[in-house]
């Protein structure tokens, strides 16, 4: 049965576009096809729905004809290309939402197609099916801008298909051009990507024009490359067997290998689907959810890791969990690169001195030890490390090289034309991976060869007094080194407050089984489950006493003074020479990250156990900053320094950074310590008060009730930091949006989530003086606070639920405890 038969096509001229007054109808005509000589003519009104602006040109079939059509119809036509004026389109296939055969205007339009996405055309712009059968787009001027590229291949008519395929058929019902077969950075439900044929992502959310990244499908599977020469693959998927052509279709919410003889006899899915390579590099499966009336992620297709994909940290960027920077050559405060934005680090770097092929004799390699690189696909086996260094710096169009060796066996050598970002790893077992990139050494200025002699007498010397100084500085790093170890030995922990119980290093090894089960690892060491006297306790070992010594001091003078129900109990320690240990209370549901994340298995938490946990947090802190002699200031408060008990009670752990104040002193000077994300405004100044904890418990808060990260790069880049989304939210009054939809309870409780975040925002103030002190967001969480005594942009008070918490979630799969 031929296309003509199982679809149809409406015409309508630029003289008769709606107008955005009034929700119009489409005229249907089931039994008529277009006319060749057809002309269509960018201009009169605009159609708005919800924020796009569109002139309609052919509508698929509506759910009023096909019941099996799920509330949606796709329609190609002109829309605005996002120009501040609206002045310039693009000729595309996107998505509306039908309603008894009217465009409904109140729902967001998703272009899937553009025919023209690098060359938007102005006001007056044609679209013509010409006599010959050509589908040509002209701008204003006459100017060609695209065509079907099919004059003289007996087209008969046009029409776009149910499942969003705009064809151009014969006289015998056969196609001769369609859209699915020249994708741009979508697929949806029914439609192929064939083997040698591009998905390429768009530079951005708003801007359409391609950009560097692209899927492809090749005969040993489907795989995503950061464009070079030669390309760099990010990702390639398992070769399929018994698979011929190669392709991949997108069926029922996943990328299946198969080939469709006729996509035309697929039927439209009873959901609104469509998977997108996104401008950062993740291919996304998008649902529309009718309830939210937006397009929501399902999940990410390729699932590497965050920091494996090309532009996480743009050009030359090095991504450490999720975090970027610019390299710094090892052990050295000289850099060679510079952020494109300092605002922006994720932006990327540029070398401070370009690369220069005609100065080769001045380019050197900045040495950067523990960072790999995404491709491995160009790997030179059996060259050594030396070798494959000098063979970068004899050729100008090497960038980088990535060395990578296990110390069993033969090392590789990866070269680099072309340098997206790098990941910073931890080495495993053997295995280890050096980078060095390629800079440009400014010229030295010739000398004679007199000045030439003098220079290597000169380094003669320098290199002598060098060693000499190399030898006292050795020697005088013993001395202080045993003294360091002298003094430790002598100090008095017995001096320490509390009723703390020194352990020897043997007795944690045997409790802890030699260290083998660990937890969880912070940034001065790992936890690991031990057992004592019957009783289970989480081990904490720092890594070398240098290093961690204030820390260790800090956490046994601070926890071992104070004992509250909301703080995690330090039960001891152990200080042998260079071996710090805390022994700390076990807590069984790990920390609060594993529970909130959704990367643990979980089963989500309800909302009366969220507020139970934010009330436990803010008690803790509360005692720190109130109840103690001095004021503690914790300085790192996120997730995973919640802990959760059986009960899902909360404790506050992790006071390795924290800070005392006298009660006379309203702010102290510190050093920026902490977690990137949430800190405080304040700390640029370096001046802190408790108030940092304040806005770090919003960021928390806003977290916990979202069941999102802060920053989370696996997002479209215009919802990677949560809190910006919330300031976005809030002046739109859309912060229903913002609520965690892995739980119908929370769904069900959206009116007190809603005033939960407007709590947030109270602590989120960028002036500390506005935020609230703990004992008042205690207050309003308790329900003791009315909405008249608070006077902070309009913040309601948040009921008191913690009374009304009584049964904890019950988990199929426990995180692992600390």
């Amino acid at each position: 049965m031929g296309p003509a038969v199982l679809f149809f096509l409406v015409l309508a001229a630029a003289s008769l576009l709606p107008s955005t007054a009034q929700p119009w109808r489409y005229p249907h005509y089931p039994n008529n096809t277009t006319n060749l000589s057809t002309v269509w003519t960018n201009n009169g009104k605009f159609s708005f729905y919800n924020s796009s602006a569109v002139r309609p040109i052919l509508q698929g079939l509506s759910p009023e004809q096909d019941p099996e059509l799920p509330g949606f119809a796709f329609v190609a036509g002109f829309i605005c290309a996002l120009t501040p004026t609206c002045d310039m389109s693009l000729f595309a296939i996107f998505i509306v939402h039908v309603y008894a055969g009217i465009l409904e205007r109140f729902y967001p339009v998703q272009v899937v197609w553009c025919a023209n996405r690098a060359s938007p055309v102005g006001e007056n712009a044609t679209l013509e099916l010409t006599t010959d059968g050509n589908l040509v787009l002209r701008d204003a001027d006459g100017s060609h801008v695209w065509s079907s590229n099919t004059s003289g291949q007996s087209v008969a008519g046009m029409l776009i298909t149910k499942i969003g395929n705009l064809v151009l058929f014969d006289h015998k019902n056969a196609t001769v051009w369609q859209s699915f077969d020249h994708p741009t950075d979508t697929l949806v439900l029914g439609q192929s990507l064939q083997e040698g044929t591009r998905l390429i992502a768009s530079t951005s959310a708003t801007n359409m024009t391609q950009n560097q990244l692209y899927i492809t499908v090749l005969p040993h599977g489907l795989c995503a490359y950061a464009e070079s020469a030669p390309p760099q693959p990010y990702y390639c998927s398992p070769s399929v067997p018994n698979n011929k052509k190669g392709n991949v279709t997108f069926v029922n919410g996943s990328l299946v290998r198969s080939d469709f003889s006729d996509i035309s006899q697929l039927r439209p899915a009873k959901s609104t689907q469509y998977m997108r390579l996104d401008s950062d590099g993740h291919m996304r499966l998008y649902e529309y959810e009718w309830s939210m009336e937006k397009w929501t992620v399902e999940y990410d297709i390729l699932q590497i890791d965050d920091c494996a994909y090309p532009t996480v940290c743009g050009e030359y960027g090095i991504c450490t969990q999720g975090q970027c920077a610019c390299p710094l050559q090892n052990y050295s405060c000289s850099s060679y690169f510079k952020p494109v934005d300092e605002r922006k680090p994720n932006l990327g770097c540029t070398p401070i001195t370009p690369i220069s092929c005609q100065e080769i004799q001045h380019h050197s390699l900045l040495t950067l030890t523990d960072i790999s690189y995404f491709d491995k696909s160009h790997d030179i086996v059996n060259l050594s490390e030396e070798d494959c260094k000098q063979a970068c710096l004899k050729n100008c169009s090497c960038r980088a090289v990535m060395y990578s060796y296990d110390r069993l066996g033969p090392g590789r050598c990866t070269w680099m034309t072309k340098v997206f970002s790098l990941q910073a790893i931890q080495p495993v077992g053997n295995l280890s991976s050096s980078t060095y990139l390629k800079v440009q050494l400014n010229p030295s200025i010739s000398a004679s060869s007199s000045n030439k002699k003098k220079v290597m007498v000169g380094a003669t010397l320098g290199a002598i007094t060098a060693l000499a100084l190399l030898v006292i500085v050795v020697i005088f790093y013993l001395q202080r080194r045993n003294k360091y170890e002298d003094k430790d030995e002598e100090f008095d922990f017995n001096r320490l407050p509390g009723k703390l119980t020194r352990f020897s290093l043997e007795t944690l090894r045997a409790c802890t089984e030699g260290f083998n089960k660990k937890l969880g690892e912070g940034g001065f060491g790992s936890v690991f489950e031990g057992k004592l006297d019957e009783q289970r306790v989480a081990v904490k070992r720092l890594e070398g006493a240098r290093q961690g010594k204030k820390e260790f001091l800090a956490e046994v003078e601070t926890i071992g003074s104070i004992e509250h129900i909301n703080l995690v109990s330090l039960v001891g320690f152990c200080a042998e020479k260079l071996e710090r240990l805390l022994v700390y209370e076990y807590m069984s549901r790990g920390s609060l990250d594993r529970w909130i994340y959704y990367r643990h298995n979980n089963p989500s938490l309800d909302w009366c156990t969220r507020c139970r946990i934010i009330l436990d947090i803010a008690k803790g802190l509360c005692y720190l900053h109130e109840e103690c002699k001095r004021k503690i200031v914790h300085l790192d408060i996120k997730p995973q320094n919640i802990l959760l008990d059986d009960n899902f009670n909360a404790k506050v752990a992790d006071f390795g950074l924290c800070k005392l104040i006298n009660r006379d002193q309203s702010k102290v000077v510190t050093v920026m310590r902490g977690t990137p994300g949430y800190l405080a405004p304040e700390w640029l100044t370096s001046q802190i008060t408790e108030k940092v904890d304040v806005y770090s418990f919003g960021v928390v808060v806003m977290e916990i009730v979202s069941g999102r990260k802060n920053i989370d790069h696996s997002r479209p880049e215009e919802e990677v930091q949560l809190i910006n989304v919330r300031r976005e939210k809030a002046q739109n009054d859309q912060l229903v949006d913002l609520i965690d939809k892995h739980s119908d309870d929370m769904v069900s409780h959206q009116k007190e989530v809603i005033q939960m975040m407007k709590l947030a925002i109270w602590c989120l103030q960028n002036d500390s003086i506005q935020r609230p002190s703990m004992s008042v967001v205690i207050k309003v969480l308790e329900g003791s606070m009315s909405v008249e005594t608070i006077d902070a942009n309009s913040v309601m008070p948040v009921q008191h639920y913690a009374s009304t918490c009584s049964v904890p979630p019950q988990a199929s799969v426990l995180s692992g405890p600390r």
